[in-house]
């Protein structure tokens, strides 16, 4: 049975098989089995192909070459590049990915992400707390596992429904209807997707991070990300006060999540690293140099530093040598070392370099606005070293788009000489420019933004880290400003129930959803007709359906 229809056959998935299949393999094991009287071949059969993934290791070892398949169609193709939903729950992950089978009859190139910022603001038995890891690192593994179990449940639930109809055809006679179905079965696709999970900065040192990507890894995950900062100095991405670390603490942990990878035997696991560089000013450490243009020694040269003589030398001074010189790192009150004003762009590149030199797959840059150019001069820098460099990148919701893309068009007109007067730079975030020309323009930039900077800036996966974060408090205030309001009822039938039914969303059953009529149909395997099921006339899903 052909979960994944994609010819990836060579990068070493091993198809499952089909219906008819394992139908036989069932009777010839229970042929063997005189006593398990009322065990059906069928029903086991269909148990089995509903449950494909029997672990967390079968399914990071699966997707991890389904990745490893599309970064290689994107080295050829940048139309080919992926693309994730961020997601705090696993019901909102089942939901999307029915979703996307829905809307595009495949699942192809359409991931997921584990934001450690949704961890931290949504999960943590501490209650809501800033991008900061604090929260507890289990609940990062725990999140992967969830995920997993509402995707292999929707596997379970799309095939019981296909089993049904199989049922209902072979009551009616109609073989063709159930050839069809039963070829349907065979190509069917999974919803198990590649997830790529934030690790944060490894939550303490390369022991604890690999310990910790044993754990992800274990529930799943095929893809970790993992950034450069400082373990006890986290800081979310966007915000200020993010503290880098040499490149040797970095490598360390980036070896570590390999291991990790190769110890469970995912050989196609994937290493996300991401660097903070261009917004972080500042360094808990001097590298270690052992001569001048090593590593260290270009991690050094970016300190804001000043020569020291004997007369301007200080009790406690930190001192050291820089091409012959006597340099004093700028060192502030918490003891971190400040990087000099305008390098973040260089050490952007190094880090980038060097992490694809040493064990990486994929780059990460955290930038402060949506801007192609910005991005593609760095990737053009680091291609130089390293052609097939290519990055995930975080279409952030920290960014205004709107306001971000408003002014890019607004500043090119103005460079190309065009009449601006009608705008107010300042404003362009009011409603009052919607419908105009410049608007307009700068809507089709952010539409196209994923494709082009695809392919103008090597970005092979584009994510939005905290979209339903979002989509939870905008539908939530929609949905309390009507009911509790004159609309009352109306206000949930004709903007949830009536718009589910009407746009086909099957959680408007909600109890198939959470798996009822699935459940009815193991009674019927385990009790025959003695079942007591609750899908009979008197259920009130009956009702949609």
């Amino acid at each position: 049975m052909n979960f994944q229809p994609r010819e990836i056959s060579e990068q070493g998935l091993q198809r499952p098989a089909s219906y008819q299949s394992e139908i036989e393999a069932a009777e010839a094991l229970l042929r063997t089995k005189e006593t398990w009287s009322g065990v059906t071949a069928e029903a086991v059969a269909r148990m089995r192909l509903q449950n494909r993934f029997k672990t967390g290791l079968d399914i990071a070892r699966y997707t991890g070459a389904l990745m490893r398949a599309d970064m290689a169609a994107y080295d050829g193709d940048p139309t080919k590049y992926t693309q994730s939903l961020g997601c705090w729950h696993g019901f909102i992950a089942q939901q999307k990915l029915i979703s996307v089978k829905k809307h595009f009859g495949t699942t192809d190139r359409r991931y997921l992400y584990l934001s450690g910022w949704m961890i931290a603001a949504l999960r943590s038995e501490f209650g809501p707390l800033p991008d900061q890891s604090m929260h507890e690192k289990t609940s990062v593994p725990a999140l992967i596992e969830e995920l997993y179990t509402f995707l292999r449940q929707a596997d379970s639930r799309e095939l019981n429904d296909i089993f049904r109809a199989l049922d209902a055809a072979r009551k009616a006679g109609d073989q063709a209807k159930e050839k069809a179905l039963i070829e349907k079965i065979d190509n069917f696709q999974t919803h198990v997707v590649p997830v790529i999970a934030d690790i944060d900065a490894g939550f303490g040192n390369a022991e604890a991070t690999y310990l910790l990507a044993k754990k992800m890894i274990e529930a799943g995950a095929c893809a970790l990300q993992i950034e450069n900062q400082v373990s006890d100095e986290k800081q979310c991405g966007h915000q200020d006060g993010k503290v880098t670390v040499p490149h040797d603490v970095f490598l360390a942990k980036i070896r570590a999540c390999r291991h990790a990878f190769l110890e469970l035997g995912v050989e196609d696991g994937v290493v996300v690293t991401r660097t903070d560089s261009l917004g972080a000013g500042l360094t808990q450490q001097i590298a270690v140099s052992h001569k001048s243009g090593d590593l260290g020694d270009q991690y050094n040269s970016f300190l804001d530093c000043e020569e020291v003589t004997a007369a301007n030398a200080r009790n406690g001074d930190v001192i050291i040598n820089q091409n012959g010189k006597m340099m004093r790192p700028k060192r502030l009150p918490s003891n971190l070392y400040q990087f000099r004003p305008g390098t973040g762009e260089d050490r952007c590149v190094l880090d980038c370099i060097t992490s694809l030199q040493n064990g990486a797959d994929l780059l990460w840059i955290e930038t402060e606005k949506p801007h192609i150019e910005q991005i593609a001069k760095m990737v053009d820098r680091i291609r130089k070293v390293v052609p097939n460099a290519k990055l995930a990148y975080n279409n952030s919701p920290s960014f205004n788009w709107t306001l971000n893309f408003r002014w890019q068009v607004y500043d090119a007109m103005k460079e190309a000489g065009k009449d601006v007067s009608r705008y107010n730079r300042a404003e362009l975030m009011k409603a009052e420019y919607d419908d105009t020309p410049l608007a307009q323009e700068a809507d089709e930039r952010i539409r196209t933004f994923q494709a082009d900077a695809a392919k103008r800036a090597g970005i092979f996966h584009h994510l939005i880290t905290l979209p339903t974060y979002h989509t939870a408090a905008l539908s939530t205030d929609n949905l309390a400003r009507e009911y509790f309001g004159e609309q009352g009822m109306l206000g949930y039938v004709k903007n949830v129930q009536r718009a589910e039914i009407r746009q086909g969303i099957a959680c408007v059953k909600h109890q198939n959803m959470a798996g009822s009529d699935i459940g009815d149909d193991h009674k019927g395997y385990f009790a025959g007709e003695a079942a007591l099921k609750a899908g009979g006339a008197h259920n009130t899903m009956n009702q949609f359906g």
